[in-house]
């Protein structure tokens, strides 16, 4: 949760109770409850799980009531924790990415998500599959179209007021709206509707971090029960909704998920995170006609005026040293104006400094510029490339991985635009047999450098129809 998120939230009185006891259960009856999920979970035929904020406090992004979660140390008077890196760079943790295995092994069929941190999506659930509740802190919608942007930077606005981006939809251009609840916006039906249609479908309702305590998100898991399905609560305080599980399991999410994939026999995916930029280069002829003026621009693959949070600084050389003169660009929008002789061809070499959380720390190419010469435009297909991009990172163990996937050209501005794609960050999650590990202790392996601090946001709701 971002802590920035929760300064955003109006002012309320009432935010249920904080600060609970956390409770583990001892080893071997950890071990025996892992084992028995195992099995629910290996019969079912139709498994939704219901997550909450601490399937992302192993990612460094603090809960809200835990001991020490954002509105227990509010409610005491205490400083808030410190976040060690951007909320933008919070890498899934071990249970996201087994999430994602489960979806694509065909057991897990659904997800419902009362965070807003984002991480299901960048984990790989697919949308269909995902009904977040209290919104998204990288979403921004068009309420015009119903078109849904993710982006790579957190939205300033939350309340679903209009932010600063319009649709890129041609025939729409509407003003853009962020999706993040406040306490008193009522929950979407958007989101709602295959929420609740699911969890009637559902023979197991899996309950992940949760303290289920404000409704009405915290009935849903229990329209299951109706239908003949189970409900099972896997969370470290007790909930209200205890009595009405099947099986209750104080323990780590990570924890618990690593041993029932161990039991499953199921492998925990690597986490491959793929960032998009493009470069402008913008031209234009002097008046005598003897030079090109021309304009350099490292930005967000969301707009030129969106921001472009993973680069820190570009630097910008030439080979040709004798007739140009390098640059440092530290200071967002990254742009370097020049001049050059008409006829005269040249080649950069851009270096791209990569911000906190990336495991690469930068990135050199060259760019070839002839303006005199027509530029090639194509779109190469996405997929495939971020395909190619991912297991070539996973084979690798390592990021930095990059491709062009598509360039354009705008005659009448006279613009080239050359979108890239870079593997930011690689993670691979261990798969420790769960016998091995006491409860309270999961160990993540990372090949690389990850970014798992946060500053994330959660969503919080007034007891009318809030989110916990």
């Amino acid at each position: 949760m971002s802590l920035g998120y929760a300064e955003k939230l109006s002012y309320i009185e009432d935010v249920g109770n904080v600060g609970m006891a956390e409770h583990f259960d001892p080893s071997h009856v950890l071990r025996e409850k892992i084992e028995q999920l195992a099995v629910m979970i290996k019969k079912s035929k139709h498994l939704v799980v219901f997550t909450g904020a601490g399937i992302s406090t192993s990612c460094g992004i603090p809960d809200f009531r835990g001991p020490k979660g954002i509105w227990t140390l509010q409610r005491e008077g205490k400083a808030l924790p410190e976040i060690s890196l951007p909320f933008h760079r919070a890498v899934p943790s071990l249970t996201h990415m087994a999430l994602v295995e489960l979806e694509k092994a065909g057991i897990l069929k659904f997800v419902i998500s009362q965070n807003v941190d984002g991480l299901h999506l960048r984990s790989g659930i697919p949308r269909e599959k995902l009904a977040e509740l209290h919104g998204n802190s990288f979403m921004e919608t068009c309420l015009s179209c119903g078109a849904e942007y993710f982006r790579d930077f957190e939205v300033e606005t939350i309340g679903l007021k209009e932010t600063s981006r319009r649709c890129s939809d041609a025939k729409c251009g509407a003003k853009l709206k962020d999706t993040v609840l406040d306490w008193e916006d009522a929950l979407p039906s958007k989101e709602m509707d295959p929420a609740e249609k699911h969890c009637k479908q559902a023979d197991i309702v899996l309950c992940l971090g949760t303290s289920l305590q404000i409704t009405p998100a915290c009935n849903l898991p229990l329209k299951a029960l109706r239908g003949g399905g189970k409900v099972v609560i896997v969370n470290l305080q007790k909930t209200p909704k205890d009595k009405k599980a099947s099986l209750v399991i104080h323990g780590l999410a990570d924890k618990v998920i690593a041993g029932v994939m161990d039991q499953l026999n199921l492998q925990i995916p690597p986490f491959v995170r793929i960032d998009l930029f493009q470069i402008i280069l913008t031209h234009a002829l002097s008046i005598d006609k003897k030079y090109v003026n021309w304009t350099l621009q490292v930005a967000s693959a969301h707009g030129q005026k969106a921001a472009l949070p993973f680069i820190k600084s570009v630097e910008v050389s030439f080979l040709d040293k004798e007739d140009y003169k390098e640059a440092i660009l530290d200071r967002q929008p990254f742009r370097l104006k020049r001049r050059t002789q008409h006829n005269k061809a040249f080649e950069m070499v851009l270096k791209l400094n990569f911000g906190d959380g990336c495991s690469c720390s930068s990135l050199e190419f060259d760019v070839p510029v002839d303006f005199t010469a027509s530029t090639d435009c194509f779109n190469f297909d996405k997929d495939v490339i971020f395909e190619k991009l991912r297991d070539k990172a996973i084979l690798e163990s390592k990021s930095g991985q990059n491709a062009v996937i598509e360039r354009t050209t705008v005659s009448t501005r006279r613009c080239d635009v050359t979108a890239y794609a870079i593997v930011t960050n690689v993670v691979q999650y261990s798969k420790t047999r769960s016998e091995s590990l006491s409860n309270g202790d999961l160990k993540k392996r990372k090949t690389s450098v990850t970014g798992t601090g946060s500053s994330r946001k959660c969503s919080k709701r007034s007891k009318s129809k809030s989110r916990s």
